[in-house]
Parts: C-alpha cells; sequence; structure tokens
C-alpha cells in the first residue's frame, strides 16, 4: 500500500508512521507535505497514492483547498481534533477521520475500513465535492465579535469591523476598517476555523484578509498575485502562485 502523508506537526507524523509500521510493515509512505501549497505540487506531478492521511489544519491553511486546487481520486483519512459536527459529517460521507492523539486501535479500524470501500468502490473516491460544503457550510456558528483590551478598558469588536489580521513574531493582531490595531490571544490557524470562510481569506502565513479589506489585485512576479488593500499593511499582501486560482475562485463565489 503506498500512502501519502499531509501533515504539519512532526510529533503527529511519526506517531502515525510509527503506528502504520505496526499494523502493516510492508505499507510504503511515498512522501510528508506539510502545507497547502506543497501538496497540490505534489498530487499535481506524481501517479494518485492508494491512501492519503490528511490533517485538516496545516501551517498555511486547511486541507479543503487541496481539493480546489488539485482533483484527489484517493481515498483520504482525515485526521483532525475538531467539534462532533465534523465527525459527523465525515461518517456521513463514508470518509474516516483519526481524532488526535491517533490511537493504534481506531487507526487499524480506519485501514480495515479502508479495504472495504476499495472493495466496494474499486479505484473510484465517492465525490467529495459534498464533504467540503458540508463541513463548511454545516450548522457552524462563526465568530461575529472579538473582546479586546485597550488600556483598562475593553471593547467588542464586530468581525465585519475587522479589516485583517496578521502575525508577525508570533504575536497576532486584529485590525479594524478604522485602522486601529487590536493584539488578540489566537494563531491564525485558529481564528481560520473560526471565522467565515466567504468572508476572510487565508492569503499566506502572515495575513486573514477580510473581503472588504481588498481595494484592488494586481499581478506580480511569476504567477503571484499583490493585494492592494484598502489600509496600508506594514508588508504586502502576497497570493503565492499555487494559490492564486483559489483566490480568484474565492473573489468570484
Amino acid at each position: 500500500m503506498r500512502v501519502l502523508i499531509i501533515e504539519d506537526e512532526a510529533p503527529a507524523f511519526r506517531r502515525l508512521q510509527k503506528i502504520l509500521d505496526e499494523i502493516n510493515p510492508d505499507i510504503e509512505i511515498l512522501d510528508v507535505i506539510d502545507s497547502v501549497e506543497e501538496s497540490i505540487k505534489w498530487l499535481k506531478i506524481h501517479d494518485a497514492p492508494d491512501l492519503i492521511f490528511m490533517d485538516i489544519q496545516l501551517n498555511d491553511g486547511i486541507s479543503f483547498d487541496i481539493f480546489e486546487g488539485v482533483k484527489i481520486t484517493s481515498p483520504v483519512i482525515f485526521t483532525t481534533a475538531f467539534d462532533e459536527y465534523m465527525l459527523k459529517a465525515f461518517k456521513v460521507n463514508s470518509i474516516d477521520y483519526l481524532l488526535k492523539p491517533i490511537k493504534p486501535e481506531e487507526l487499524k479500524r480506519s485501514l480495515e475500513k479502508f479495504e472495504e470501500i476499495k472493495s466496494t468502490y474499486g479505484n473510484n473516491q465517492p465525490d467529495l465535492n459534498e464533504l467540503i460544503q458540508q463541513i463548511r457550510l454545516d450548522d457552524k456558528k462563526y465568530k461575529t465579535r472579538f473582546l479586546v483590551k485597550k488600556g483598562e478598558r475593553l471593547l467588542s469588536i464586530e468581525t465585519n469591523n475587522v479589516f485583517y489580521f496578521q502575525t508577525r513574531n508570533g504575536v497576532v493582531s486584529l485590525v479594524t476598517r478604522e485602522n486601529t490595531k487590536h493584539i488578540i490571544d489566537y494563531t491564525l490557524d485558529q481564528l481560520f476555523t473560526e471565522l467565515d470562510p466567504s468572508e476572510f481569506y487565508r492569503a499566506n502565513r502572515q495575513f486573514i484578509i477580510h473581503f472588504s479589506c481588498i481595494k484592488a489585485v494586481h499581478k506580480y512576479h511569476k504567477g503571484k498575485l499583490l493585494v492592494e488593500t484598502q489600509t496600508e499593511t506594514s508588508e504586502p499582501v502576497i497570493i503565492s502562485e499555487e494559490k492564486s486560482s483559489l483566490f480568484k475562485k474565492w473573489l468570484d463565489q
């Protein structure tokens, strides 16, 4: 069995690798990839693996973006620490999941389920578009406000008043339409799961931007895009070549 692992946490990968080897030493791990961009690149130029283990949160976004950037025909087992509604969606769509930290007995059952799906569908994978839409558009309640501290006061800022979030040196800031900046106790990965994906976009590792923040989009070096924002940012907001088509689709939804 040829397996691709998409995972950005080294301890999680090592644990998965160890358990896979214990269950079946003949499993071949083709590669380990830690980002949406690199996953899309790899899947475009390599033959489809027999099975993909895919973490939901990656260091440059969420793994569902991979399906929008490249056609995936391999069965997928997601690894996740998300809420129960997520797990329910996986079950309904016949795509298995592993809740971190991965347990050997659960991984073994997942592999058994993979064999059952393989015998049922052959080389055809059930349509994953429904899975992506169901997970993103389920009865998820996205954040509508952020509580921030300004001096001795506490302020509640509505998300529709946020232009963008930026991380610098491990510190995440919320920047409003009035160009006021507030430090918040979140990572961009955490924010991305809490924000409405129809309104906010993970531009790169430094920025999550709101649609209303975008003034214009310009072609940039080597297929990249430069986002011109309504207010000046401390560094340019650049969309990579690999994510440019996804970004255009997001703008055109």
